[in-house]
């Protein structure tokens, strides 16, 4: 980090920083003129962020003409100029590689039935025994899509990096580079797409962008899992389109089940693509109904049935992380490793990543 004047910033040459920050109310309009004017006409000018309170409209057309640059009006807070950042430096890094070796990427799609169901604890789950079966760097991404209130970075005691509403609107900007920006590290071979707690995210992503964040994650990971929350959002339906498997996740109660089966129904009907959700029953115990009782209320087949261990689940949610790391000999785990095993079988759909028109 360095400090510097307007002259300073006219003498640069390409390479010699990573990004160019301008504060707006600092200095005057003329000298800003010329210093952006400086930096549009080096050949590969860094990045550039410009902030302000007031900013002319001319100053800000001029900036985003540059190949790299954005605006960021005051008042903002820490998150929002890290994420601005963070960002920028993304845009301006080589772009990450695809799957190694042209493998063709799996996207997996896990919702809950009704409130409670278990589906955030499921879907980490299986994102970790995916990541653990595979032993690659960077071979998974779990994705929560719960944008106003996910619980998954929570759940494995990570701190999102960003809130999702940073995207914004800007479907295309968002790259490889960017998306790696963004991922919060939970082992070698899984990484974490989520967003801090954030009332407004929901009205505050686009459609295209969120999209465009799955389908650039299918470009670069093995295997793309979705935390989907049960309500329709206008993404749901493109985003579970581009799913090789989508699971409902329901509790053994009646009601859960009768929503488990009207909400796989819903989906199939909606998507219209032959694809069939596979309903997963959580917390199989004591006087619970039987698998046999429980598919009779579902009118289907249920996928898998998974038992309830409800000390391994409490504290590895207290203590952050996986029930596979902290009590891999759980029935959960070993469910779940079954499940998967099922899944993985079975073969991948031949353009499993979701795109925005």
């Amino acid at each position: 980090l360095e400090a510097g004047t307007m002259a300073h910033v006219e003498g640069l040459r390409a390479g010699n920083y990573d990004l160019v920050l301008i504060d707006a109310d600092a200095w005057d309009a003329q000298a800003i003129a010329t210093a952006i004017k400086a930096l549009s006409a080096m050949r590969q000018p860094p990045p550039v962020l410009v902030l302000g309170e007031k900013l002319p409209a001319g100053l800000v057309r001029n900036v985003l003409r540059m190949e790299a640059s954005d605006i960021l009006e005051a008042p903002f807070s820490p998150e929002q100029l890290t994420a601005a950042v963070q960002a920028l430096l993304a845009e301006a890094a080589p772009a990450a590689a695809a799957p190694a070796g042209g493998a063709e990427s799996r996207c997996w799609g896990v919702s809950g039935a009704v409130g409670g169901s278990g589906a955030t604890t499921i879907a980490i789950e299986i994102a970790y025994a995916l990541a653990a079966q595979s032993g690659k760097d960077r071979s998974v991404c779990l994705v929560d899509l719960n944008l106003a209130d996910g619980a998954t970075a929570a759940y494995l005691g990570c701190a999102p990096t960003t809130r999702l509403a940073d995207f914004g609107q800007a479907a295309d900007r968002i790259d490889a580079a960017m998306l790696h920006a963004f991922v919060t590290p939970v082992s070698k071979g899984l990484d974490l797409i989520a967003g801090v707690r954030d009332a407004n995210a929901f009205e505050a992503v686009s459609r295209e962008a969120i999209l465009r964040m799955l389908e650039v994650a299918c470009e670069c990971y093995d295997w793309v899992i979705l935390d989907i929350p049960r309500h329709r959002r206008p993404w749901t339906l493109e985003a579970l389109a581009g799913c090789d498997e989508v699971l409902v996740i329901s509790e053994l109660t009646v009601p859960a089940l009768l929503a488990a089966r009207a909400y796989a129904d819903e989906v199939e009907d909606s998507l219209g693509t032959g694809l069939r959700p596979r309903i997963v029953l959580n917390r199989m115990f004591g006087p619970a109904p039987s698998m046999a009782e429980s598919e009779k209320a579902l009118q289907r087949k249920a996928e898998a049935g998974i038992s309830s261990d409800w000390e391994a689940a409490a504290a590895s949610v207290n203590l952050g992380g996986p029930i596979a790391q902290h009590r891999p000999k759980s029935k959960i785990v070993k469910d779940i490793q079954t499940l998967v095993g099922q899944l993985a079988a079975q073969p991948a759909r031949r353009d499993p990543a979701p795109k925005a028109a």
